[in-house]
């Protein structure tokens, strides 16, 4: 997981990994291998990313959630839409052929989050990243999705950009960013003890008691 205020530098690391432009310095690597040694369709294919900002397009669920991915199959394209709590679909009889309308505008943000989150699982890559991706949604589908992922996307390198501590507390490492530098790299019951930048931030949010 990576956190931190804004503007301290998430959304640039996450867009530096699948070369949405390159680093000036130093080296990023996939599996021992420097991103710039693959081809940009290969790179492509091991990463899949929820924006900041979720992109619908005019045409049905299914087509918005198998976006790029040239086919739509309908089961995977049911477990993604599970894996992202988006069962408002499902309660719609039309299901997975529902319209959206261009940009989404038919869809309340935090269910555009939750398809931009199925498209992401849809693609099936080794790398999934969710750049701020949980915000709009409620702090107990926050926590669905995050178990659902957990299950059903073992082996996969899961990486969640998020401004609130309860999205990420239980993330194998959390990397603490400020100021485009990094200010601690650990759990969160380490961070708690040895970042004061994470320690603000989690108290700022949450009571001693809950942390």
């Amino acid at each position: 997981a990576i956190i931190g205020a804004t503007g301290s530098g998430k959304s640039t690391i996450v867009n530096l990994i699948p070369r949405f432009y390159d680093i000036t310095s130093g080296n990023i690597e996939i599996n021992g291998k420097n991103i710039k040694d693959y081809s940009e369709s290969n790179l492509e294919k091991q990463i899949s990313i929820a924006p900041q900002k979720a992109v619908l397009f005019k045409g049905s669920v299914a087509h918005n959630v198998a976006y790029g991915q040239g086919d739509e199959n309908k089961e995977k394209i049911e477990k993604a839409l599970k894996i992202a709590e988006a069962d408002f679909v499902f309660k719609n009889k039309e299901g997975i052929n529902t319209e959206v309308a261009q940009g989404g505008t038919n869809f309340s943000g935090g269910q555009k989050q939750r398809l931009s989150i199925a498209r992401a699982v849809y693609k099936d890559a080794d790398i999934v990243i969710f750049d701020d991706t949980f915000s709009a949604l409620d702090l107990a589908t926050d926590m669905h999705v995050r178990k659902n992922l957990k299950e059903n996307m073992k082996g996969k390198t899961i990486i969640i950009i998020a401004q609130r501590i309860g999205t990420i507390k239980n993330a194998d490492q959390i990397l603490v960013l400020e100021n485009g530098k990094v200010a601690g790299v650990g759990t969160h019951k380490i961070l708690l003890k040895e970042c004061k930048v994470y320690k603000d931030i989690a108290l700022s949010q949450l009571s001693k008691e809950e942390l």
